[in-house]
């Protein structure tokens, strides 16, 4: 599997280490993060991630309704 250098993907036990399962999973090839890794990470990419905790959709914010 060819990963980005960017990212940490060893099995190891480190304060940066991506856990599998929890911070990201596999689907088709592809790696996709959680909520959980996009929170921990505190601000968004503006990729259109499909778990983005902070309403990004294509190119523009879209407010949660209270």
């Amino acid at each position: 599997m060819g990963m980005d250098s960017k990212f940490n993907m060893n099995k190891q036990n480190t304060d940066s280490e991506l856990i599998e399962g929890i911070d990201y999973y596999e689907e088709n090839g592809m790696i996709v993060f959680t909520e959980k890794y996009h929170k921990d990470r505190g601000y968004c990419c503006e990729s259109n991630c499909r778990h983005c905790p902070y309403g990004f959709k294509g190119k523009t914010f879209q407010s949660e309704k209270l």
